[in-house]
């Protein structure tokens, strides 16, 4: 079963489409990076899953019943643009105020629960003006997380936060999915960080899916490629593009694509007079893989 699944889904705002046609699939238990440039309708599809905003046409499904079940809605958590917190309401209030509009049996032990997993379980009496982005990023989980949903959508919750912030962000939304079972749809610029965490993608442009895979797949597709620099690049391209079919020079280095042996690029350039300064192997990443994508879909 998959906890998201979208076909042929539109939106319109004063007959402008914000999206036209969407197809959208997401595993259950799946961490799924939603990228997109501005305005490509991420946030849009997000609303439209949350039941913020009513679609044009097409159909949405969660765990297999149509989006308005009110069984499955109660299933959906969110945090979308902020938390929408009380500034001089400690953590704990703000938490018990949408423990009480959610209804809940036992708010208190559910607020214990989610500040638990959210590693804020000592910060519950500070008030939410003062807590730093990070933190506020994190109460905004918890309070998506309040009623224990199977599906936590999440808009832009790494940007702007530090080093520290983001790592804290990455183990707490792999715990959410490996220790709670909770599939979380997650957008971000920030593809190096979704890197790190994500199990599928769904790339979108111009509200329409362009590309959907796992990280598997993306980690299959990634290209691998021998990076280097020489006292002379310019002598030592044309060395190697007399050699190598994919010989491009990128971000002040050249770079051997598709092949896997270092040592032969490097013993190849020393033959011919080039003394190799820096080598190293790696593969496309997922941003120079959107990158590339978006350029190709220009082009056509």
């Amino acid at each position: 079963m998959n906890a998201i699944e979208i076909r042929g889904l539109s939106k319109s705002f004063r007959g402008m489409y914000a999206l036209n046609g969407l197809n959208m699939t997401v595993p259950v238990g799946a961490i799924y990076g939603f990228i997109g440039e501005n305005g490509s309708g991420k946030s849009t599809t997000e609303k439209l899953i949350c039941g913020h905003l009513v679609p044009d046409c097409g159909q949405m499904k969660l765990f297999g019943k149509d989006y308005t079940d009110a069984g499955v809605r109660v299933r959906v958590g969110a945090l979308i643009e902020n938390a929408g917190c009380f500034p001089s309401s400690s953590v704990y209030q703000n938490l018990m105020m949408q423990a009480l509009n959610l209804g809940l049996l036992n708010p208190d032990e559910e607020i214990e629960r989610v500040l638990k997993i959210v590693r804020m379980e000592d910060s519950a009496q500070i008030k939410f003006k003062n807590c730093s982005l990070g933190m506020k990023q994190r109460i905004g989980i918890a309070m998506a997380l309040l009623g224990d949903p199977a599906l936590l959508i999440l808009d832009e919750p790494i940007n702007g936060l530090d080093t520290d912030g983001m790592r804290i962000m990455r183990e707490i939304l792999v715990d959410i999915t490996q220790t709670y079972g909770c599939t979380v749809l997650i957008s971000s610029h920030l593809l190096g960080e979704l890197e790190k965490i994500a199990t599928h993608y769904g790339i979108i442009r111009q509200g329409k899916m362009i590309a959907e895979l796992s990280a598997k797949e993306m980690d299959a597709r990634a290209r691998v490629f021998v990076a280097l620099k020489t006292a002379d690049m310019q002598k030592a391209a044309t060395l190697l593009k007399g050699k190598y079919p994919n010989v491009h020079e990128e971000e002040g280095e050249l770079r051997v694509y598709d092949v896997d042996e270092v040592e032969e690029v490097v013993e190849y350039l020393l033959k011919n007079g080039q003394v190799v300064s820096q080598v190293r192997k790696n593969k496309v990443g997922l941003e120079e893989y959107y990158i590339q994508l978006m350029s190709q879909k220009e082009s056509e």
